[in-house]
């Protein structure tokens, strides 16, 4: 079942790996859903750190994933595959895709799109699936966060960051986010978060003092291996350090395996590409389930820095890159 689509579409391909400037528009054919898939009509995409290191070579996608980079857009459903009930045509949704967001049109398997929440634009929508997610599967599903816990989140006005920091407020954690500028900090405040200048404070000793030696039960790190030893040191007793990205590098020389023993911790961490269409699929109905509610009320909602037109990727990924920005950067698709 379908509507009549165009043959062809607009989609951002990247020509070679390297600096933004590989990222360029192509005509292709229009894709078709199959068996468990919607095609959608997109409407606007997120630009997020994958996209920038997928297009630099340093984020190889997995085996039967669309090499187009985008990983989250919202739209409009205009085409089932076989199998799909949990849509219909013309529903408007969000969507963690497996690549091929940056284009007019995107086929996702069913259980990963998700309806737009009440009173929210598709702009605003496609914001939320690639952040949320992320923040869901580790902060609140590896990390078991819960009421009263105290997280450190880094990149504290990142979409991650904002995103964990908006979470955090909603469901009773104290917050405490890094950042590199005093207007950041102020933006880390207005999220109800506790902000530390990491190019003016140790973070661990602020995390420690402000907590009278407690320490942080979860951290979320966006840096790696060049945080590693301080993240151990700003850690509480039985803490979980769950590995989100690796900005700092991913290989941590001379760990000291004893701290680690010291404080009975939990190092972990996931991507979300990897990840099956099931395990998405469950993600996206517990957020369905617990956060869809919260941002249908207006709470949680994405911060939204600054919007492209979709031609415009490699300016997108220039601005991406600057790390001036608070919340997302986002694509917007028009279409005849």
């Amino acid at each position: 079942m379908s509507t009549p689509l165009p043959d062809t579409m607009t989609e951002i391909q990247i020509t070679e790996y390297g600096d933004p400037g590989v990222l360029q528009p192509r005509q292709v054919r229009t894709p078709h859903p199959g068996h468990g898939e919607v095609l959608i009509k997109v409407a606007a995409a997120g630009v997020n750190r994958p996209d920038a290191l997928q297009r630099a070579g340093h984020y190889p996608i997995p085996p039967g994933a669309n090499p187009t980079p985008g990983l989250e857009v919202a739209g409009t459903v205009v085409a089932l595959g076989d199998g799909v009930d949990s849509h219909a045509m013309g529903d408007a949704v969000c969507a963690l895709t497996n690549g091929g967001g940056y284009a007019e049109y995107c086929v996702v398997p069913a259980g990963q799109a998700l309806p737009v929440p009440a009173n929210m634009t598709l702009l605003q929508a496609a914001a939320i699936p690639e952040t949320f997610f992320t923040v869901w599967a580790n902060l609140f599903q590896l990390g078991r966060a819960a009421p009263g816990d105290i997280a450190l989140i880094h990149g504290g006005t990142s979409g991650i960051g904002t995103t964990a920091l908006m979470l955090c407020r909603e469901f009773g954690l104290r917050a405490f986010a890094t950042a590199g500028s005093p207007a950041k900090c102020a933006a880390i405040r207005e999220l109800g978060g506790e902000a530390i200048d990491y190019r003016q404070e140790a973070f661990a000793d602020v995390v420690l003092a402000r907590t009278h030696g407690h320490g942080a039960d979860i951290i979320l790190d966006i840096m790696g291996a060049s945080y590693f030893e301080r993240n151990m040191a700003a850690l509480a007793m039985d803490g979980r350090l769950l590995l989100v990205g690796f900005l700092g590098g991913s290989t941590a020389d001379q760990v000291n395996l004893a701290s680690i023993m010291h404080k009975r911790a939990i190092i972990t961490g996931s991507a979300m590409r990897p990840r099956t269409s099931q395990e998405k699929a469950a993600i996206a109905a517990t957020l369905h389930e617990r956060v869809w509610p919260v941002l249908a009320q207006g709470r949680c909602r994405p911060l939204i820095h600054q919007v492209y037109p979709l031609e415009q990727a490699a300016e997108a990924h220039r601005a991406l890159e600057r790390s001036e920005h608070v919340g997302k950067i986002m694509l917007a698709i028009e279409q005849g």
